[in-house]
């Protein structure tokens, strides 16, 4: 059994490497309903992959609370090394990476967001977010407000059809990417 967050894209890959097997959903909108009963297949010597849509799973994707209890119940829980769009990122955008932090996806609301780069503020590694597209030119809006007018580099949909590769300053990617 593979557990994903989206069936159908999950299926795509599975059948592209000619695997067949069960597929189940698990994301942050099922995953208390679902986690018992997955855990209890677990504790019975049941095994299963847990993917993610991109990237890695676990790293700004769903799934912690379940390896946090999986492992509480003393199942043992195997990563399988893949890819990371933080690390795909870094490798190509040109930038220092002996010290970056990678700081996920800030709070979707303006003001949390703008308190939360506040605290940041003066920190001299690169720094690497998350951030989907309709709110990408607001929180880079907000990056320059509380930041100033940093050099940026907007890397998304890395290995896919779409992928995008923009550098420029945080203030004229903001007017770019604003819907």
């Amino acid at each position: 059994e593979v557990l994903c967050e989206d069936t159908r894209i999950s299926g795509r890959l599975l059948q592209a490497m000619d695997i067949k097997a069960r597929l189940r959903p698990y994301h942050d909108h099922n995953g208390a309903e679902v986690r018992p009963a997955i855990l209890s297949a677990l504790k019975d010597g049941g095994r299963l992959a847990l993917i993610s849509d991109a990237g890695t799973p676990l790293i700004s994707d769903p799934g912690y609370k379940l390896v946090a209890e999986a492992r509480a119940q003393g199942t043992a829980v195997f990563a399988v090394p893949g890819p990371s769009a933080v690390i795909a990122a870094l490798s190509i955008a040109g930038v220092p990476t002996d010290r970056f932090s990678f700081l996920g996806f800030l709070p979707p609301k303006e003001g949390p967001r703008q308190k939360t780069l506040s605290e940041i503020a003066g920190r001299s590694e690169t720094l690497v977010f998350y951030e989907t597209g309709p709110r990408l030119g607001r929180m880079l809006a907000d990056v320059t407000k509380v930041m100033g007018n940093r050099p940026a580099l907007i890397a998304r949909e890395l290995t896919k059809l779409h992928e995008e590769v923009v550098e420029g300053s945080s203030e004229g990617l903001s007017q770019r990417y604003i819907t």
